[in-house]
């Protein structure tokens, strides 16, 4: 391929893909579904055909991305206009956590483990989930957390009467994952099994394997998610 043609192929390549993206609407990129990842790859894929393959025909090429680019402005009115047909292009937003409750279909289907929710939660700024009262993966991958009542931040009138609770442990931490118990992070706490079932005893769990997640807090109080389909 000739260096004249190279570059008239990146020009029109460059100006083609700036138009169209801009004609798409922003929200290609403020909200990144699975839809419109796959759209913003397949545009890109046949942007760099056009621009450096010469096999491929310019003509062919911006044929392909204005209609690439309109297929995705239709299904873009559908969502719309359609809750049928949005829930079948983007899907609907999945709750993870109701009521404080883990909901353990929800994170099968939604192909998440507890690590993985753990993770969004601290970067909502949330270290425990027994923070929260609500958590709902958006269609575009986010979390969003609506925390406990009692969990959420304190006004200054709220510090003149409300006093902190006292901190055994620096940050909390799982110990039972999936009803499987994590020993290094009881033995990270200096703690051991034996004070684990004992724990849970006291809430009127006789086996690990009824517990989906337990978590030891700051205070050194126990956290417990039951497992509900064992228990259903």
């Amino acid at each position: 391929m000739a260096i004249d043609e190279l570059l008239l192929r990146l020009a029109i390549a460059f100006v083609a893909l700036l138009a169209l993206t801009r004609l798409m609407g922003r929200k290609e990129i403020s909200q990144m579904t699975f839809f419109n990842f796959v759209s913003a790859i397949s545009i890109g894929t046949i942007g760099a055909s056009l621009a450096v393959d010469p096999s491929f025909s310019i003509r062919n090429g911006l044929i392909a991305l204005v209609g690439w680019t309109v297929f995705t402005i239709l299904l873009g009115f559908l969502d719309i206009k359609s809750k049928t047909a949005r829930y079948a292009i983007v899907g609907n937003p999945i709750i993870m956590i109701r009521k404080g409750q883990i909901m353990e279909h929800a994170l099968r289907k939604a192909r998440l483990d507890l690590d993985s929710l753990n993770s969004l939660l601290r970067k909502k700024n949330v270290f425990s989930i027994s923070e929260v009262d609500y958590a709902i993966l958006e269609t575009d991958g986010s979390l969003s957390v609506m925390k406990k009542e009692s969990k959420q931040p304190v006004t200054k009138s709220d510090m003149n009467r409300k006093q902190p609770a006292t901190e055994v442990f620096p940050i909390p931490m799982a110990v039972i994952l999936d009803g499987k118990v994590n020993d290094d992070h009881l033995k990270s706490l200096n703690l051991d099994r034996g004070w684990l079932n004992q724990q849970l005893e006291f809430s009127g769990i006789h086996s690990i394997e009824d517990v989906f997640y337990a978590e030891v807090q700051k205070d050194g109080t126990l956290y417990i998610d039951t497992n509900n389909d064992r228990l259903h």
